[in-house]
């Protein structure tokens, strides 16, 4: 699965919270969602003195990533099922430290092969 077919991926599954996701699905939205932000951040630095086209520019991102909150949340869902939790695990990046490096763990960790209560593998079988 390339960049633009896990992001392609996870919009058609724009808030869908069952079933389960790749890993690189879920790095490839990640990547999309973190690139955003950066260039965000970017044009914001440069736009408290370029003017109004950075302005525009700067809300144009920020409503991007405002779309992208919930595929993020659901492809996080999709991720935690792949591993055989269930969603609800997300609640755990609320615990400071701790929360967060256990979700990372969970979301780079090789997913359950074959199906598991949330869905078939994602992976196709060769």
């Amino acid at each position: 699965m390339n960049f633009s077919e896990a992001v392609r991926s996870v919009l058609n599954q724009y808030a869908k919270f069952e079933g389960r996701a790749r890993r690189a699905e879920y790095w490839y939205f990640a990547l999309l969602s973190c690139i955003l932000s950066v260039a965000a951040q970017v044009i914001g630095a440069i736009g408290r003195d370029a003017g109004l086209i950075a302005l525009l520019l700067l809300g144009a991102i920020f409503l991007i990533s405002l779309a992208l909150i919930i595929p993020g949340i659901a492809v996080s869902v999709r991720r935690l099922h792949d591993t055989g939790r269930s969603g609800w695990f997300l609640l755990l990046g609320l615990i400071p430290v701790v929360g967060p490096i256990l979700l990372l763990v969970w979301m780079c960790s090789r997913g359950t092969a074959g199906p598991n209560r949330f869905g078939s593998d994602p992976i196709p079988a060769v």
